[in-house]
């Protein structure tokens, strides 16, 4: 399995401070992991700050 975490940089909120965008996402998404199993198949959008849609992370099998 690998875990794939896209976000597009070019968002307004990642433009102003994306350091510090990215840790949030990272911080609000490693809170979450609990309400997945983490198995092939899930995933999830990801937000900014502004809640906007900005990327998705996946658990995609190694054959993907």
């Amino acid at each position: 399995m690998k875990f794939l975490l896209e976000v597009t940089m070019d968002d307004a909120a990642l433009t102003r401070d994306p350091a510090g965008e990215l840790g949030r996402i990272l911080r609000y998404w490693g809170g979450h992991l609990h309400h997945y199993a983490l198995r092939p198949g899930d995933g999830s959008p990801v937000y900014d700050s502004e809640y906007r849609e900005v990327g998705r992370w996946r658990v995609e099998d190694q054959a993907e």
